[in-house]
């Protein structure tokens, strides 16, 4: 007797309000979060805000050198504390005037001395867990949850195998994407290339051979590993040295559950996506592209405009109709095509990535 079809998860884990929000309490604020890279706050005082689960946080290197990440609010009356990116000697709110150390210690306020038995020792910003992850800082509001090693074992050590010059890397170029769906179908389109051969005719045929492409979750962890070979040299669409390492003629990828991938184009070229919700109908999708201390790179601009405007406007198309099709009173969940062989045809990963989110939702 074969084995029941592996089918999609239902509509209303992409639609429902409720379940929207459950996930912010509970999937979103206990796992690995991505923040911004550390050469982004390079110096003493330097911070950026950004927002997870709702809640909007901010990191901030201290004097010792340690990056720190806080909740975004003071102590006082509730009042955000800084805005954007910028670099502070000490953390002021705008509202009373409360300062604090950027250890997060409170360090002053006006009159607070008149006040019998206030003692600034026991008032201190809320600090949230915060790891250095090959030079990207991930935050996790989660106070036990387990080491980002843990979650994702083996990924750090691969990195520096395939972009050896990982810590000397810096953002070269950002692009933000909104998409109008739900988080979940941008991750699972990112999460299958069965749609490549089909919708991605510049990838597919000047980047990637797509009949090496696979994508395999590790076997610990919440890790989704994307694997295939680069197209033959002429092929493909900007240069690439193969003899620069073994790895230069691969592709290599590595989602970390929920919202972030590092990507290695052929040529050793790091780029990242990062998710971020806005409400239950859409998210924000940024990538990210890196070179040697952020250095000018002809190669890197010419690929990240080639992604820009192939790539991501193709899947902005697809995942835009998707969530419009979950809505419909039509659609019932189709079976996944789970080829045992795995294979770019296949949609093994979507099963793994929707069998995460069942045990995450607890249903």
């Amino acid at each position: 007797m074969s084995a029941p079809l592996a089918r999609s998860l239902d509509a209303r884990y992409y639609t429902s309000r409720e379940i929207f929000a459950a996930e912010l309490e509970g999937l979103l604020a206990r796992t690995w979060q991505f923040a911004v890279h550390s050469a982004e706050i390079a110096n003493p005082g330097d911070y950026a805000t950004f927002e997870i689960a709702g809640e909007n946080l901010f990191v901030i290197r201290g004097r010792d050198g340690v990056p720190r990440a806080f909740y975004n609010v003071c102590q006082h009356r509730a009042h955000e504390l800084v805005t954007g990116t910028g670099n502070a000697k000490v953390i002021v709110c705008p509202y009373h005037a409360w300062s604090y150390e950027l250890s997060g210690q409170l360090r002053g306020g006006p009159n607070i001395k008149s006040v019998p038995g206030f003692d600034r020792a026991e008032i201190c910003l809320n600090e949230l867990r915060c790891e250095n992850f090959n030079g990207f800082l991930f935050v996790n509001l989660d106070d036990d949850a387990a080491p980002m090693d843990e979650w994702f074992p083996g990924v750090r050590e691969e990195l520096g195998a395939y972009v050896p010059n990982i810590d000397k890397l810096a953002p070269l170029e950002w692009v933000e994407v909104r998409e109008a769906c739900n988080w979940k179908v941008s991750v699972e389109n990112y999460s299958e290339c069965y749609h490549c051969p089909i919708n991605h005719p510049t990838f597919a045929k000047g980047v990637i051979k797509p009949e090496t492409y696979d994508i395999q979750p590790l076997p610990r962890g919440y890790v989704l590993r994307h694997t295939t070979e680069c197209q033959e040299p002429e092929a493909m669409t900007y240069p690439v040295d193969l003899a620069t390492n073994e790895h230069a003629g691969e592709y290599r990828s590595w989602f970390l559950w929920p919202m972030f991938s590092f990507q290695c184009y052929p040529g050793n070229v790091l780029n990242t996506y990062h998710w971020r919700t806005r409400d239950v109908d859409s998210c924000t999708v940024r990538r990210g592209w890196f070179s040697e201390g952020g250095a000018e790179s002809d190669v890197i601009r010419t690929l990240a405009r080639q992604d820009r405007e192939t790539t991501v406007q193709e899947d902005i198309r697809l995942v835009e109709s998707v969530h419009r099709g979950l809505k419909s009173r039509g659609y019932r969940p189709g079976p996944l095509v789970v080829d045992p062989d795995g294979g770019v045809l296949s949609e093994h990963s979507i099963a793994t990535l929707q069998k995460w989110t069942r045990e995450a939702i607890g249903e």
